[in-house]
């Protein structure tokens, strides 16, 4: 008998059970993950808007960034295998109610003894766009649960960069989770309740919690990131590139992972005081943009297209060589591309009263070579390196979405 027929049952059991006492408070998804569920993005309120769990692949990815993000990494400390295969199937049941805007169990149950089955903070707000989207780290495939036959040849721990000031309560864990919504409480409510359901199988290793979009999609405005720089404007928006430089083909190793992705987090630190006492025109020169509008050094316009071959009066390059645009540019790395979708943070002020604020990198690329020979590159030479630290790191391999209710994160690995 294959270890799915023999935990089926359990799961079956669990993921039904993750749907008891579901709440009437929003809408019911649709058919393709990440697609507006309820009209187009601006036909209505932001708390009316969902975006569809089931699909080919994750929402949360291709999906139009939100305003806010919480984002965290997961230690697993069961060693069984069924106990995973139960928590993730009530994940999957549970994300699949909460995008729709609904709860998962009762908020105020009638037995004055028994315990709330939803911590109730989420009640009456609508899904706000709210989508979850969870990946598997290589530690994963150790040998724990059975997978090791299952591990991706593309997933290792990421090298070591030179600009990397990694500290270890930022860094390692074995699954991610990253909730998007238009309303933070919205999403900080799908991770609080997912963090609930998984006592007693996994414990949270380390959280980020990111306000602002730092990236956008093809009808969206360009944000700024904390330095006051416009963020994702190359980003990437076609399907062509998304098919070749996002998503996992049918000639991956694992089958399993065709339609998923590899998410790449780097939690950031901006050195900001130092940054905010910087000239505008040696801010200009390590970005290699204007502040204002954008536009690369060589043009007028936030979307005109970098000359990187242009020089000046002086002879010297108009965009510098080791500008950020420059070394990150796909013309300068044989068509590399990864799509970001990272969130401005803070958190506070740190041991020594300094602002502690900067940018949750995340980044999506069908293999995760893609960012290791971008960052190699950004990190030997990046004029930025001056005012950011890379705090946090995590490679998380991201499954396909899922087809239908019953369906559950990596429930290919099980069997």
């Amino acid at each position: 008998m294959s270890r799915r027929a023999f935990f089926g049952g359990a799961v079956a059991s669990a993921a039904a059970g993750a749907a008891i006492g579901v709440t009437t408070t929003g809408l019911t998804g649709q058919a393709v993950a990440g697609a507006p569920a309820s009209g187009q993005p601006g036909s209505s309120t932001p708390a009316d808007e969902t975006y569809a769990f089931y699909g080919e692949h994750q929402a949360g990815i291709r999906t139009p960034p939100q305003d806010h993000l919480v984002f965290m990494v997961f230690d697993v400390t069961t060693t069984s295998a069924s106990e995973l295969q139960v928590m993730l199937a009530k994940w999957s049941a549970a994300i699949a109610q909460y995008t729709s805007g609904l709860a998962v169990g009762a908020v105020e149950p009638e037995r004055e003894l028994a315990v709330p089955g939803d911590t109730g903070e989420a009640e009456g707000m609508g899904a706000n766009q709210l989508t979850v989207t969870v990946g598997f780290a290589p530690s994963m495939f150790d040998g724990r649960f059975g997978w090791a036959k299952y591990k991706p040849a593309a997933l290792n721990d990421l090298p070591a960069f030179a600009s990397d000031a990694l500290t270890p309560q930022f860094t390692g864990g074995d699954i991610c989770v990253q909730a998007c919504a238009s309303d933070p409480q919205v999403a900080y409510h799908a991770i609080r309740n997912l963090a609930r359901m998984a006592r007693t199988t996994a414990t949270t290793r380390w959280t980020v919690q990111g306000f602002g979009r730092a990236s956008r999609s093809a009808d969206q405005a360009t944000p700024r990131n904390l330095m006051g720089f416009k963020d994702g404007t190359r980003n990437i928006v076609s399907d062509d590139d998304f098919a070749q430089q996002v998503w996992v083909g049918a000639d991956s190793d694992q089958q399993w992972m065709t339609g998923g992705s590899y998410l790449v987090a780097r939690k950031i630190h901006m050195l900001i005081e130092t940054w905010d006492t910087d000239y505008i025109g040696d801010q200009h020169a390590v970005f290699g943009r204007t502040k204002l509008e954008g536009a690369p050094l060589t043009g007028t316009a936030e979307f005109d297209t970098p000359d990187f071959a242009a020089t000046g009066a002086d002879g010297n390059p108009v965009i510098p060589a080791n500008a950020h645009v420059a070394l990150a540019a796909h013309e300068n790395n044989n068509g590399t591309k990864i799509l970001r979708r990272g969130y401005n943070f803070t958190d506070g002020i740190d041991s020594v009263g300094r602002l502690d604020a900067g940018l949750m990198f995340i980044s999506y690329q069908r293999d995760p070579q893609q960012f290791i020979a971008l960052q190699q590159k950004l990190g030997r030479m990046d004029r930025l390196n001056e005012y950011i630290r890379h705090v946090g790191s995590g490679v998380f391999a991201v499954p396909p979405g899922l087809s239908a209710a019953g369906d559950y994160f990596g429930k290919a690995l099980f069997e």
